[in-house]
């Protein structure tokens, strides 16, 4: 009994200090991070939302072929034991598979993590199509003023894109103190993304920071006048037909989007995304964003890395396969994936819970499993 006093006095303790340190350092998103502890995919329960509406419904044809063919067993073991609950195999513009699990449905929501750079990176490409963003090349601090002098006054568009904006961010998911927490759970994007420091020349090193998609996200307001989830409804989901509205989690009630992660779709309006892409950046023909930024976007972008080796697996918020340069994907940090692959007129989307840990040059070992499944289709 004296023991369990005990635990309970020091449990009451660090409650009680946690406390005090998180509204002393201003550092009270601590308290949803304590609570919610790790990410999941149904995070947008737990926070704010804007609505990316629909237009006119485009449905999607259905292959004779539909769910005829057996998935691999090597390629469904890795699936279920990384808890996927949903896979969607798109060829020649008809679905030809479709499997759900956990009670997921074509139309049930999931949270995307970061497959929203690559969406936040095609509203740029749209932003520079229509002329409100001049150019990649254009300053950082012709939309956002913290960025109008000094050493931040360097930092373009086309640094952010490429992940080498040579700011201190830090990418951490296990440190409940870093800013990634803090850009995550706090009620502030624009002070958390624009409070970064410059520590490297921009340009000079490719380092994955969620902190710059989040600048573009906010440079693309000021660019546009509009909210992300008015032009991403505007330019994308109701041109491309949506089934179902997306939501869009914010920092707080009509907050600023989280432009690098937290759009919340399903596989069949995924796979829009990724059709867009298969087609050059044209939706049945019509250009949706800039012809010049789509090749550069799934172009490997070159700058070394932290191994001292030029970046062969990144675009603008795309990755790519340096085994296969023509195939790439927009990538979720729990395994969501719209994986395009021209050669085939394939586009794989994958929704789950888990992600493996292998990597072999930057590419996942389901994604190379997919890549493998779509490859032989």
């Amino acid at each position: 009994m004296k023991l369990i006093k005990r635990i309970l006095r020091v449990l009451a303790l660090f409650i009680i200090l946690f406390s005090l340190f998180a509204w002393i350092s201003g550092r009270t998103y601590l308290f949803k991070a304590a609570y919610y502890n790790f990410a999941k995919i149904d995070d947008y329960k737990h926070f704010t939302n804007n609505t990316v509406a629909t237009g006119n419904f485009q449905p999607w044809q259905v292959s004779k072929q539909y769910n005829k063919a057996v998935l691999p067993d090597t390629l469904t073991n890795l699936l279920e034991n990384l808890k996927s609950v949903g896979l969607l195999m798109i060829k020649n513009d008809s679905i030809v598979c479709e499997k759900y699990w956990d009670g997921y449905s074509d139309s049930s929501l999931s949270g995307s993590f970061s497959m929203a750079k690559s969406i936040t990176s095609l509203l740029i490409g749209v932003a520079i199509k229509e002329g409100k963003i001049k150019s990649v090349q254009e300053p950082v601090g012709d939309f956002l003023p913290e960025f109008k002098e000094g050493e931040k006054a360097k930092l373009k568009i086309i640094d952010l894109l490429t992940m080498s904006s040579g700011s201190n961010w830090d990418e951490s998911y296990i440190n409940p103190l870093s800013v990634t927490a803090e850009l995550y759970y706090g009620a502030d994007a624009y002070k958390t993304a624009t409070g970064v420091k410059m520590v490297k020349q921009p340009g000079s090193i490719h380092e994955y920071k969620s902190g710059d998609t989040q600048l573009l996200g906010l440079l693309l307001e000021k660019a546009t006048g509009s909210s992300l989830s008015n032009y991403a409804a505007q330019k994308l989901w109701q041109p491309l037909g949506a089934a179902h509205p997306a939501l869009w989690s914010t920092d707080h009630e009509a907050g600023n989007e989280k432009a690098y992660c937290c759009f919340n779709s399903n596989t069949r309006d995924f796979a829009r995304i990724g059709k867009l892409m298969l087609d050059s950046g044209k939706w049945k023909g019509v250009p949706i964003i800039d012809s010049d930024y789509y090749a550069k976007s799934i172009t490997p972008c070159g700058i070394s890395d932290n191994t001292g080796k030029a970046c062969d697996y990144y675009g603008y918020q795309w990755w790519i396969d340096p085994e296969h340069k023509e195939i790439f994907y927009a990538r979720g940090i729990l395994g969501q994936y719209i994986i395009v692959i021209p050669s085939k007129k394939i586009i794989i989307v994958r929704l789950g819970k888990r992600t493996a840990i292998k990597r072999v040059h930057t590419v996942p070992t389901e994604v190379r499993y997919l890549i493998n499944w779509g490859l032989g289709s």
